[in-house]
């Protein structure tokens, strides 16, 4: 696959699937509502920090390992990742499988790091 095959797969993606900005996703924490959120990045790029209350799953094994945040389907699920496209793919698997609320944070971890 070539790097603009890749990009017009995870624009797809992002097509289907809800996206939210850092601001709505403050705002979901502040506000006290219960949602699962995830962090797909490998574990290597934690040590950038990680996004208070999340659950580090890899990418890689995000849709087998899920229940490791959630089991509940309809509870609103936030994925993230460095920049939003691996979020954005995994987002769309986890909707393909059943979850109901699942959202990729645009702009991943990094945006979150520039607003903190």
């Amino acid at each position: 696959m070539t790097l603009p095959e890749f990009w017009q797969i995870v624009e797809a993606a992002k097509r289907e699937i809800k996206e939210i900005t850092v601001s709505d996703l403050k705002h979901m924490q502040q506000s006290g509502e219960k949602f699962a959120l995830v962090d797909v990045r490998e574990r290597e790029e934690h040590a950038k920090g990680m996004i208070p209350g999340a659950v580090a799953i890899p990418r890689g094994v995000v849709e087998r390992d899920i229940e490791q945040a959630t089991t509940n389907k309809q509870q609103p699920l936030v994925i993230y990742c460095a920049g939003g496209a691996r979020s954005a793919l995994a987002a769309l698997n986890l909707k393909q499988m059943g979850f109901e609320n699942v959202m990729s944070l645009a702009g991943g971890y990094t945006a979150w790091d520039k607003e903190k």
